[in-house]
């Protein structure tokens, strides 16, 4: 199940919640129990090696469509 982080407009706290995807946009209230909150625009960051995925070898491939030597 997807995790949303909020804020609260009135006490400032940031917290997260776990629910379906069909209520990400539903209206959360935070710990303390004010309902004045926002949903935070969540990033991503991948880095390192394995995000940039497998590498090609280098030299002697054979060229071609694939790389693979069967198509010349």
């Amino acid at each position: 199940m997807p995790r949303y982080d909020f804020r609260c407009r009135s006490c400032g706290a940031t917290f997260e919640l776990r629910r379906p995807m069909a209520q990400a946009n539903d209206p959360a209230v935070c710990p303390q129990g004010h309902e004045d909150t926002v949903k935070l625009l969540s990033t991503v960051a991948v880095t390192g090696a394995a995000a940039a995925g497998p590498q090609a070898p280098s030299g002697g491939g054979g060229g071609g469509c694939c790389g693979g030597g069967c198509c010349g």
